[in-house]
């Protein structure tokens, strides 16, 4: 980190962590290693933590349980993690739960990633089988946009992403990374 940033990293408290949220396919969790590694932090993504609880695949969770039994386990596990200096990939669903989405306040700003619509239903479709929680009879698109509002009212702070290496927009973001982790703390 060079010395024009806005504040050194080490200086970030302890307890603070950087949550990211955004649809599926918006690359939370390669945008979340990338923003790990600049801020030499820990990263998990939650999928991850509810696919380790259950002993399954998302995908074949999302499958087997309706929407709602599945937000709530989803909650559950949000609600449980207790970390440090970690940078936390959500799920996309997340913001279905509003409990959860304060707790992850409590943990330190959230960051949406706003990626267009296009990229995204080419991602989804390069990777069906990802856990999409979607109602049924919805479209993605609609799905898209009913996330979108959730999104931008749960963030503190947003970066728009796309087709370019995950590197290239993590570095663009540390300035308002570090910025919010500073706000956060204060």
């Amino acid at each position: 980190m060079s010395d024009a940033s806005p504040m050194a990293p080490n200086s970030i408290p302890e307890r603070a962590c950087l949550i990211l949220i955004g649809m599926a396919g918006a690359g939370k969790t390669k945008m979340g290693l990338e923003l790990a590694r600049l801020l030499n932090w820990a990263h998990v993504d939650a999928d991850s933590l509810i696919e380790a609880a259950y002993g399954t695949n998302l995908q074949r969770l999302v499958d087997r349980v309706d929407r709602e039994t599945f937000l709530d386990m989803e909650a559950a596990i949000i609600q449980s993690i207790r970390l440090q200096r970690c940078v936390i990939s959500t799920g996309g669903s997340v913001v279905y739960r509003e409990k959860s989405m304060k707790y992850l306040h409590g943990l330190g700003p959230v960051m949406r990633l706003d990626v267009p619509m296009n990229i995204i239903l080419e991602r989804i479709a390069r990777r069906p089988d990802r856990g999409l929680v979607i109602g049924l009879g919805q479209t993605v698109e609609g799905l898209f946009h009913e996330r979108r509002l959730l999104y931008k009212k749960y963030s503190s702070l947003a970066i728009v992403g796309g087709n370019r290496p995950a590197q290239d927009y993590a570095r663009q973001a540390m300035p308002e990374v570090l910025e919010a982790l500073r706000r956060w703390a204060a």
